[in-house]
């Protein structure tokens, strides 16, 4: 019987295998929620550099949020990432959203990067 941790890393690693064939060169926008905080960091698997990152860990995040775990915390995560990537130059990235549904956070951090104008 696998522990919840390997199936994580399973669908983890199925999912980035997916990513690496419909990528196109383009960075990838990865996802880590955890119980009190939510992570985005654009990534260049290419160069093997990230790009831009945010997080609810950040002090001018968290001093404008009530909770660094809920889905206002994950739109204002989205947004800045987004900010950040367009400032260094990325426009299109592919969402790799790690072992976690799309959905709730994950969903929320998504929509908000793409309205802070990153294209997947």
């Amino acid at each position: 019987m696998s522990t919840q941790r390997e199936l994580q890393e399973r669908r983890r690693t199925r999912l980035r295998f997916q990513l690496r064939r419909k990528a196109g060169g383009r960075p990838r926008l990865s996802v880590f929620r955890s119980g009190k905080n939510i992570y985005a960091q654009v990534i260049d698997d290419v160069a093997g550099r990230t790009v831009a990152a945010a997080s609810t860990v950040e002090k001018a995040l968290r001093e404008s949020l009530k909770s660094g775990a809920d889905r206002d915390a994950a739109t204002a995560v989205g947004k800045l990432v987004a900010e950040r990537a367009k400032a260094a130059g990325v426009t299109a990235v592919v969402f790799d959203r790690g072992s976690y549904l799309y959905h709730g956070r994950v969903k929320a951090l998504a929509e908000a990067a793409r309205e802070g104008g990153l294209s997947f």
